[in-house]
């Protein structure tokens, strides 16, 4: 329901602001270019579910492969005592469980291309748990606010962009990426576990969360250590390494339990064509409202609005120049990377805005994207609390990434 409002917002405020450059200001192209707006990410939307459609193919063919040598269940049991608190609804040691960690995994090692299969065989795996099929299950809110907070440990498609655009060192947000990203999953967590009443003070959570959290700050001092030029080497070829290892190991335990590998992975790849088939409409709906808001230049008149009142406030105003990009990051995860770029390309990519800019774009994920790819492929419509947890936690991750900007950065 939640969603149906926002989506008739969009619509609604692109139409009022594109009426009033029409009648004020006299701008006889405006509804012209909504319109092919519209057409635009109808396009967008269908061509990227085409271009998903290979890769959920490949990568659900070897999660089914994992499934079948047993390396996805014994996943399920290393992580089950953690996720068997914070996911209560479901019993103990799902499968899905196994699941969830290699997306999360994947995430936080910067695999787009491997996360989103991972993370749609998995709410489809929640769905079979979920009794109103219609309505977002506990279990999915929480599993869907996990990847919005979008946890990274290697943020390497920013660096690489920021190395395109003329960085001197393309690295020096890799730490303050990874503290505004722990803030914004922590954000997460804790806003979902008060809305379902999960006890977050059990020793079993508290032992994860602070392994977890000792993990990611011996990895930040190990790489802070490192020559900033060696940092995206070594970032890129481990997590494609560890990624294809998985993939090895998942083989041999197939092989091992006599699996026929080649007619696991078909069957597994059945299911990415037949996802892919079905997130379509769900795709160009969302797009297409985006598109159109961004289009008529309500985001534009919401930045200035922003920027008089920090004026007006007394505050510096140096960060609002990196503002569309953490605007556009709950919409659209291309829109916000094309607002991150532009900051680069305008004031420069070892700008502050181009820094904070860099920051907020890897501190969370694309909330309103992967509800409607998530929840839409398994045909849910009541999100129920997913978007307000989500939103949190992205609102959460940009403030940080801006504070954290203020403090590396100055």
């Amino acid at each position: 329901m939640v969603l149906n409002y926002i989506w008739i917002a969009f619509f609604l405020v692109a139409f009022l602001v594109a009426l009033v450059r029409l009648i004020v200001f006299g701008d006889m192209e405006i509804f012209p270019e909504l319109m092919n707006s519209t057409f635009a990410n109808a396009k967008a939307g269908f061509e990227i579910s085409l271009g998903l459609t290979g890769v959920l193919s490949l990568w659900l063919g070897f999660m089914k492969i994992g499934e079948q040598g047993g390396m996805v269940n014994a996943l399920s049991r290393v992580i089950g005592p953690l996720f068997n608190r914070l996911f209560p609804t479901l019993p103990k040691n799902h499968p899905v469980f196994g699941t969830i960690m290699m997306n999360l995994s994947a995430n936080m090692l910067g695999l787009d291309n491997a996360a989103t299969p991972m993370g749609l065989k998995a709410m489809k795996q929640l769905q079979e748990e979920n009794k109103a099929k219609e309505s977002a299950s506990n279990a999915q809110i929480m599993f869907l606010v996990l990847n919005t907070s979008g946890l990274t440990i290697i943020p390497i498609s920013i660096m690489v962009y920021r190395s395109i655009e003329g960085a001197v060192n393309p690295a020096d947000i890799f730490i303050p990426i990874l503290l505004a990203t722990f803030f914004s999953t922590l954000a997460g967590i804790l806003s979902v576990s008060f809305v379902q009443k999960i006890k977050l003070w059990d020793k079993v959570i508290l032992s994860y969360l602070g392994g977890l959290t000792a993990l990611i700050s011996g990895l930040i001092y190990w790489l802070s250590t490192l020559p900033k030029d060696q940092i995206k080497d070594i970032s890129l070829v481990s997590a494609n390494v560890i990624l294809f290892s998985i993939i090895i190991v998942f083989l041999l335990a197939a092989i091992r339990k006599r699996v026929n590998v080649y007619e696991a992975f078909i069957d597994g790849a059945k299911e990415g064509f037949q996802i892919a088939i079905k997130i379509i409409p769900y795709l160009v709906a969302i797009l297409v409202a985006i598109g159109l808001f961004r289009t008529s230049g309500a985001m534009d008149f919401l930045i200035d609005g922003i920027k008089e009142v920090c004026v007006i406030l007394g505050l510096d105003t140096r960060f609002v120049d990196a503002l569309p990009t953490a605007l556009m990051k709950p919409l659209s995860g291309s829109g916000a990377r094309g607002m991150m770029i532009e900051a680069m390309q305008t004031f420069g990519a070892d700008s502050f805005a181009g820094k904070i800019a860099s920051t907020v774009q890897g501190a969370t994920d694309t909330t309103f994207y992967i509800i409607a790819v998530y929840f839409g492929s398994v045909g849910i419509k009541k999100t129920r609390h997913a978007i307000g947890c989500g939103l949190f936690a992205d609102i959460v991750g940009i403030v940080a990434s801006i504070v954290i900007g203020y403090l590396f950065f100055g």
